[in-house]
């Protein structure tokens, strides 16, 4: 079962993540370009689509949120003491954080959330809310630690960046159309399907690229702290509230999976859009993810017999 996991769920995503590598290195790609492209046309259209389209009741729905809130919450404790123990200055501290509570949930976690479940639309439905929750976390905190500690921590600065991103506004507007089973014309459903489409690919083209933009280093502690807190510390923490929420079936192992994500490109993207620790950003990317093909293939295989 373990080496099906890897074969038709890890390795093809793997396939798009080396793709990318190879392309970045064989023609130099813009990677400020494909993070405008990623921040201010595909995420939008993809978060607005995942809200619109959204299959669960709203018990269910009720508890993905809550289980997500504890799990971040949770996660920026554990960032918060760490950081707190090694004396992280304001950039180092909110690189740090947005390694550990921003995860590949969309770009890395729905390829494997389709592969390994087939395509079921309850756990298609579960990981694109996840995914949009993390969408806000990113352009909610996660833009506005970055933009306090780069402007010396002035809120005015930080909402300011905020406002000016598409996604939040893409949430709100696809929750209204939802709750309000207002219809999409073709010529804004399509476009959209098409962008959201897209996704996949290009984020992953993203991350690969980034990936080899900075030389892998092996004598970063905080490098490799985060990557254990993000792969062993998650999942176990996923377990947790899992239990205590007393989920069942698919949403549970669709929770216990997401909840084991490799550190997210978003999280270099921002770096990357900041100049906020860039190095240790794309550092924990790449080790996390490289490392992802062990903890996801065993938290795939665990998620078996939750439920």
């Amino acid at each position: 079962m373990i080496i099906d996991i890897v074969m038709d769920v890890v390795l093809p995503i793997f396939v798009l993540i080396g793709l990318g590598a190879f392309m970045h290195r064989a023609f130099q790609l813009d990677l400020y370009t494909l993070a405008k492209i990623n921040f201010y046309y595909i995420t939008p259209a993809v978060v607005f689509l995942g809200m619109y389209r959204s299959e669960m009741s709203p018990a269910l729905l009720g508890n993905v949120t809550l289980f997500y809130v504890l799990y971040v919450v949770l996660l920026y404790g554990v960032s918060s003491i760490v950081s707190w123990k090694m004396k992280f200055g304001a950039g180092m501290k909110a690189a740090f954080t947005n390694s550990l509570i921003l995860d590949n949930s969309g770009n890395y976690g729905l390829p494997i959330n389709q592969l390994a479940f087939k395509g079921d639309p309850l756990a298609t439905s579960i990981q694109a809310l996840v995914m949009t929750f993390q969408s806000l976390v990113t352009f909610t905190y996660g833009v506005m630690s970055v933009q306090r500690a780069k402007s010396g921590g002035t809120l005015k600065a930080a909402l300011i960046g905020f406002l000016k991103m598409p996604v939040p506004y893409a949430l709100i507007l696809g929750l209204i159309f939802h709750v309000f089973h207002w219809p999409l014309p073709q010529f804004v459903s399509k476009p959209l399907g098409y962008i959201s489409d897209s996704m996949v690919s290009i984020a992953l083209l993203t991350l690969g690229a980034q990936i080899i933009k900075y030389p892998l280093r092996l004598d970063r502690l905080e490098v490799y702290i985060s990557v254990i807190l993000r792969l062993l510390i998650g999942p176990v923490i996923g377990v947790l509230l899992v239990f205590l929420l007393g989920m069942k079936g698919i949403p549970a192992q669709a929770l216990l999976i997401a909840s084991g994500m490799p550190s997210g490109v978003n999280s270099t993207i921002l770096a990357e859009e900041y100049d906020n620790e860039p190095d240790f950003a794309s550092q924990t990317v790449l080790i996390s993810t490289l490392l992802n093909v062990i903890t996801i293939t065993a938290l795939i295989s665990l998620s078996r017999y939750v439920g």
